[in-house]
């Protein structure tokens, strides 16, 4: 083959691998989710299976153990949604990934804690000094204890931050080897017997540092995909409702509280206390100032800045608004 005709022939090979690239976000109806084990009505959209068959996606659920290695997977390309705090999305958005929070799947509120091994003589956070805190790292538990710790002015170098996934945290407090620990359900539940409450989310929320959880998604997969974005909205929303019309009903023997416990392998007895340390935003709330409408990217504009001043990001963005979009959660409004 001469070289006009093999140059030819390559740059025809090219062009067709850019259309097919180009295209295929919208042609390939599977999308894969990188979920976490919080006890959040989402659950229940993921027992349904309502998503796939109001679609005819396969939806590949891909479990995590924190936001910071949910953020890391889709930044590889391996996945196109998934659900994360406020932190590890912070962290991403400002190294420019090109992702967008859709949803608020729950205001945090008390469902974190900072909890004190009995015993440990911890009785605030000036008694870490010395101690060792596990929490995982980039997580919106660990941004809270960090922001508590200087709120209380106590040196974060003078306690022994350890970085541990939420099962490693439950095998080290079991073992004895952790003074402390910031952390969520299902481990927070299984600890409280074994420590007391030293301070939550909640608590250093109303000082100034709230925290929520999200779900995001690859900016460009969500275009491509708009109808799917709309009906896993729809889903999110009804999932909500049916929690709040009847959460409180829920018995550890409700198939509801059996789907919250198989997809976050909490002890169905925990799921309802658990779930009601949260609350989830309706489809006003969503749109509101408070979140979509402007409180999230300013939350995330105030966790940037502290994250930079802890070295965990290099820059913080002028406007964090362009991580946020109220696009689908309006159109699944309008197609009810």
């Amino acid at each position: 083959m001469n070289l006009s005709r093999r140059l030819t022939l390559q740059l025809s090979t090219l062009a067709v691998a850019c259309i097919v690239s180009g295209g295929a976000f919208a042609q390939a109806k599977e999308v894969t989710f990188a979920h976490q084990d919080m006890l959040v009505p989402l659950r229940l959209v993921m027992e349904s299976g309502e998503v796939e068959k109001a679609t005819g996606y396969k939806i590949n659920w891909r479990m995590f153990n924190g936001g910071g290695d949910v953020i890391r997977a889709m930044a590889s390309g391996d996945v196109q949604m998934g659900e994360t705090g406020s932190s590890p999305l912070t962290a991403a958005a400002s190294q420019g990934q090109d992702i967008k929070l859709f949803w608020i799947s729950a205001d945090i509120a008390d469902a974190e804690a900072l909890v004190a091994r009995n015993g440990a003589n911890i009785n605030s956070m000036k008694d870490l000094a010395s101690k060792k805190v596990a929490t995982p790292f980039v997580s919106t538990a660990h941004y809270q204890l960090m922001a508590g710790m200087k709120m209380d002015g106590v040196d974060a170098k003078s306690v022994n931050v350890m970085n541990m996934r939420p099962p490693e945290i439950a095998a080290a407090w079991e073992r004895g080897d952790i003074d402390a620990t910031f952390i969520w359900d299902p481990v927070l539940s299984k600890i409280k017997g074994n420590g007391k409450v030293i301070a939550t989310s909640g608590s250093i929320g109303k000082k100034g540092a709230p925290t929520f959880e999200g779900i995001v998604v690859n900016s460009k997969w969500a275009e491509a995909n708009e109808p799917f974005m709309i009906a896993f909205v729809k889903a999110l929303n009804r999932a909500n409702e049916e929690y709040k019309a009847t959460g409180k009903t829920w018995t550890a023997d409700s198939a509801q509280t059996k789907a919250m416990a198989k997809w976050t392998k909490a002890n169905p007895a925990d799921v309802g206390p658990a779930m009601a340390l949260y609350t989830f935003p309706t489809y006003a709330e969503q749109l509101s100032p408070t979140w979509l409408g402007g409180g999230a990217a300013k939350a995330m504009a105030n966790t940037a800045a502290f994250l930079k001043e802890q070295g965990r990001v290099q820059e913080v963005k002028p406007d964090y608004s362009a991580f946020v979009t109220t696009t689908y959660v309006q159109k699944a409004m309008a197609a009810k």
